[in-house]
């Protein structure tokens, strides 16, 4: 597997430059954009603050201008594009040029990239997704929600709890239980099922009034099946455990590419486990591992996962945090 540079992409397993000159102009303004939020340019000139603070609005504005005409461009060549930002973070463009954001554990999240702690990287959202209540998974989504005003999708028990409180609006907290589907933009588009993971989910807040930590309730964590509007399936696994259903999820939903934790630890299914549901269960066509050495317990990694699997059909691709897939 070659090593890909920031903005590169592997396209049916071969490696290639990245498509739009879009995406390069919008880098370029966000690396400014961020010099400029972190000072690095009030350093070296005697601009006053009312001149910086224009300059970010004017750059800011030209980063959200790019994002859009990247998706219009993004929409009309059909493709899809997989993002993985770390851990489970995934920002996904669909054939039709919508972009969903999964699990986006952005500013706190050690393996990051730094041009992605600010989240105005991401350009456009219209979707978020998020698997469970833990904070390596939940992050920043309501940040993101509100700031791009982008529906929010999460357990039942989760998505009550952010809106109560006070967290997320009531109006884009959307609850949702394993089984359900949605259709978020309309008929003949991209379809969302939630399935099963065997994990976890209790929520913990920082109340602002006693500055203490308190637990509330998460719902039940998740994966989504995520069919995009050519037929492309998805299966973002979020956390989860080995666990015999997900031969039927195989089985049913057919997913072209999964998005499989491998870290191990008490926490996760480790290489081998990862490797099992891969050959035996799920079968699909590409496998992205994720979920690892984000933390001292997330041993796995994509070299075991991929010694485990051994001979098979499925081909997997060891990438980098910052790097993408297109499909």
């Amino acid at each position: 597997m070659k090593t890909l540079t920031r903005g590169q992409r592997v396209s049916a397993g071969k490696l290639v430059e990245p498509l739009e000159r879009f995406e390069r102009l919008r880098e370029f303004a966000l690396d400014i954009s961020s010099t400029l939020e972190y000072g690095g340019l009030n350093q070296q000139s005697h601009s006053t603050n009312e001149e910086e603070m224009m300059m970010k609005q004017i750059l800011r504005s030209i980063v959200v201008m790019l994002a859009l005409f990247a998706g219009q461009a993004w929409a009309q060549s059909g493709k899809v594009e997989v993002l993985w930002l770390g851990q489970s973070a995934i920002k996904l463009t669909t054939s039709g040029g919508k972009v969903i954001v999964i699990d986006p554990y952005l500013i706190k999240n050690p393996k990051t990239p730094d041009q992605y702690k600010n989240l105005d990287a991401l350009g456009k959202v219209d979707l978020i997704l998020v698997t469970h209540a833990h904070g390596d998974h939940l992050g920043d989504a309501p940040e993101l929600a509100k700031k791009h005003n982008a529906p929010l999708w999460a357990p039942q028990g989760l998505a009550a709890s952010l809106a109560s409180l006070g967290l997320v609006p009531q109006e884009l907290s959307n609850r949702m239980a394993q089984g359900g589907n949605i259709m978020p933009f309309g008929p003949n588009s991209v379809k969302i099922t939630m399935v099963h993971a065997e994990h976890n989910s209790e929520l913990v807040w920082n109340n602002p009034a006693t500055g203490k930590n308190e637990i509330h309730f998460g719902g039940e964590p998740c994966g989504f099946i995520i069919q995009l509007e050519n037929g492309f399936k998805i299966y973002h696994m979020g956390d989860t455990g080995l666990f015999g259903d997900m031969k039927m999820i195989g089985e049913y939903y057919k997913p072209d590419l999964v998005l499989i934790p491998i870290g191990g630890g008490q926490f996760v299914m480790n290489p081998a486990d990862a490797a099992y549901a891969t050959r035996n269960f799920l079968k699909p066509k590409y496998a992205l591992p994720f979920h690892y050495a984000t933390n001292p317990f997330l041993t796995g990694t994509p070299q075991e996962y991929m010694k485990a699997l051994g001979k098979s059909s499925t081909k997997v691709f060891p990438i980098n945090p910052g790097e993408k897939l297109e499909f």
